[in-house]
């Protein structure tokens, strides 16, 4: 159940998220039309898609919280997945509409200079998502929670959009105006980025996808458990932040049952505390008859 509870406890992270997004959506827009800022404007554009975003994991994080029913033996995890799925589709939506707003605007001519309050608004936006990230980074390295985790990396990404929005808006003041709305450009590339990086992973581990480096990490510590003589075969597949193990190894022919069952819970108690994987099933086979020393 201790899964469980970290989901519930991981909701607070989606909520902090949703909130500073709705703030600083409304305040970025409203500041970015009465400034003449299209950095500023793309930026809250993309704070709007944040909010979709945080509100998908935090009802993914609620409908992983069922529990397991005839239908989900494995519970409902999957949900998360799901849910950061649908997150990237509204992303690249928004990502398509800021980047033809912006390319309108780069080609429209001459225009004016946005005000420099503008680029000091987005500075102090960037500040204040900073620290978001940091307290849902601090949230999934406590509860070790994919979902959070994501959600913590496009946190910090927003932070470095505003920065980016800023950029473009000072530099405008310089007497280079096209700056301000190719700064809202590099902003629909950056929210691009992460919709394809959040689709990528979802897709991955929706078909039962897993990072070949990670597999090695498992086979080692499985490989180093005493009594294991050979580990035959390993498949892991994510189950929203968890992880589902199906392994085959060998053992000594002369062992006995008993013998073999505390091999077994063995490999079970390491995988789950050195990698913390949920579920582990363990079938074993007799090895070759160890040499014998006279």
């Amino acid at each position: 159940m201790d899964g469980y509870a970290d989901l519930k406890q991981g909701e607070k992270g989606a909520w902090v998220s949703i909130a500073a997004y709705i703030l600083l959506s409304v305040f970025k827009v409203g500041a970015g039309f009465y400034f003449a800022s299209e950095a500023l404007t793309a930026d809250g554009m993309n704070n709007m898609s944040d909010v979709f975003v945080s509100v998908a994991v935090l009802i993914g994080l609620r409908i992983a919280q069922k529990p397991p029913d005839t239908d989900h033996p494995y519970g409902h995890f999957k949900a998360e997945t799901i849910a950061a799925l649908i997150a990237s589709v509204v992303m690249a939506g928004v990502a398509v509409n800021v980047l033809w707003g912006a390319m309108q605007s780069l080609f429209a001519g001459e225009r004016p200079a946005p005000d420099l309050k503008a680029g000091w608004i987005a500075i102090a936006a960037a500040i204040a998502m900073y620290a978001v990230y940091m307290y849902n980074r601090k949230l999934a390295e406590k509860l070790d929670s994919q979902a959070l985790h994501a959600a913590a990396h496009d946190n910090r990404s927003d932070a470095f959009v505003s920065i980016g929005a800023a950029v473009g808006i000072f530099g405008s003041q310089l007497g280079l105006p096209w700056l301000d709305p190719l700064a809202a450009v590099a902003v629909s590339i950056v929210i691009g980025k992460t919709a394809w990086d959040i689709f990528k992973s979802s897709t991955h581990a929706l078909t039962d996808g897993f990072e070949e480096d990670k597999l090695d990490g498992l086979r080692a510590t499985i490989g180093r458990t005493p009594g294991v003589t050979y580990t035959k075969d390993i498949r892991a597949r994510v189950y929203g932040s968890r992880v589902l193990l199906d392994v085959i190894i060998e053992v000594d022919p002369n062992l006995n049952v008993i013998e073999s069952h505390g091999i077994s819970e063995h490999i079970e108690k390491r995988l789950k505390a050195k990698h913390k994987i949920m579920e582990v099933h363990v079938h074993i086979e007799p090895g070759d008859v160890p040499e014998r020393t006279p």
